[in-house]
C-alpha cells in the first residue's frame, strides 16, 4: 500500500514537472504569436494601408488576441499545476482544446485558401487591381497622402517592383500630370534610388518585373499563408501533448488520497 502511494506520488511529481515545462514553452509561444501580430501592424502597416479591405489588419489583431489568450492560458496552467487544483486543470484543458480547434481551423483554412488562390489568386488580385493602381497613381505624393507615398516607396524597394501591374501604370493619374516632371517613374522604382533617377525606365535602372507589385504582393502573402498554416497545425498537435499531460495529472490527483 505504501509502495503504491509512493509510486503515485512520484508519478504525480513527474507529471507536474512535465506540465509545468510545457506551460512555460506554451507561455513563451503565446508571447511570440502576439509579437508577430504587433510586428505585422508596426512594420507592415505601409502595405496594409494600400489595401481597401481591413482583413489583413484584422488578422494581425487576431494574432495579438490569440497570443494574449495563450499567455493567459499558460499562466492558468502553471497555477493549476503548482496548486494541484483539479478545477483549474479542467478549465485549463478546455481552454487548450478551444485553442487547439482554433489553430487546426486556421491552419486548414489557410491551406485551403492557398490552394484556391494559387496560382491566380483571384480574390487577392481583384482587390489589389481595383485599389492598388488607383492609390498609386492618384494619391502618390499628393497633399495629405504622405502615408500612401511612404507605403508605395517601401513597396517598390522591399519587393523590388514598380507600379501595380508594371512601370507603365505611372503614365496615368495625378502624379504624372503634376509631379512627374521629366520622370517616367518615381525615384523609388530605381534599383539605386537617387534624385531624378526615375527619368530612365531601362531595366538596368528600374525594377521591371512581370506582373508588377501585384504579383509580388500575391507571392509575399501566399508564402506567409503557407507558413501560418503549417505553424498553426504544427502548434496544434504540440498542444495535444499538453492535453495528455493535463488528463494524466488530473487522474493522478484524483486517485491520490487527501
Amino acid at each position: 500500500m505504501g509502495t503504491e502511494e509512493k509510486t503515485n506520488t512520484c508519478g504525480t511529481i513527474c507529471l507536474k514537472y512535465l506540465l509545468f515545462t510545457f506551460n512555460l514553452i506554451f507561455w513563451l509561444a503565446g508571447g511570440a504569436v502576439a509579437a508577430v501580430g504587433i510586428w505585422t501592424l508596426v512594420d507592415k502597416s505601409e502595405y496594409i494601408s494600400l489595401l481597401a479591405s481591413s482583413a489583413y489588419s484584422a488578422s494581425a489583431y487576431v494574432l495579438i488576441l490569440a497570443g494574449v489568450v495563450v499567455v493567459a492560458t499558460g499562466i492558468l496552467g502553471c497555477c493549476a499545476t503548482i496548486k494541484e487544483h483539479r478545477g483549474f486543470l479542467i478549465v485549463y484543458f478546455v481552454l487548450l482544446l478551444f485553442i487547439f480547434l482554433l489553430e487546426i481551423t486556421a491552419g486548414v483554412l489557410a491551406y485551403v485558401y492557398y490552394q484556391e488562390c494559387f496560382p491566380l489568386c483571384y480574390q487577392l488580385s481583384d482587390e489589389l487591381r481595383v485599389n492598388l493602381k488607383e492609390k498609386m497613381v492618384n494619391q502618390y505624393q499628393q497633399p495629405g497622402q504622405d502615408h500612401v507615398t511612404q507605403a508605395v516607396d517601401k513597396l517598390h524597394q522591399d519587393l523590388k517592383c514598380c507600379g501595380s501591374n508594371n512601370f507603365t501604370d505611372w503614365r496615368d493619374g495625378e502624379w504624372n500630370k503634376a509631379l512627374a516632371g521629366d520622370r517616367v517613374v518615381p525615384d523609388s522604382c530605381c534599383k539605386t534610388p537617387s534624385d531624378l533617377c526615375g527619368r530612365r525606365h531601362h531595366p538596368s535602372n528600374i525594377y521591371n518585373v512581370e506582373g508588377g507589385c501585384i504579383s509580388k504582393l500575391e507571392e509575399f502573402i501566399l508564402q506567409h499563408l503557407q507558413i501560418l498554416g503549417g505553424v498553426g497545425i504544427g502548434l496544434a498537435f504540440i498542444q495535444l501533448v499538453g492535453m495528455i499531460f493535463t488528463c494524466c495529472l488530473y487522474r493522478s490527483l484524483k486517485e491520490e488520497p487527501y
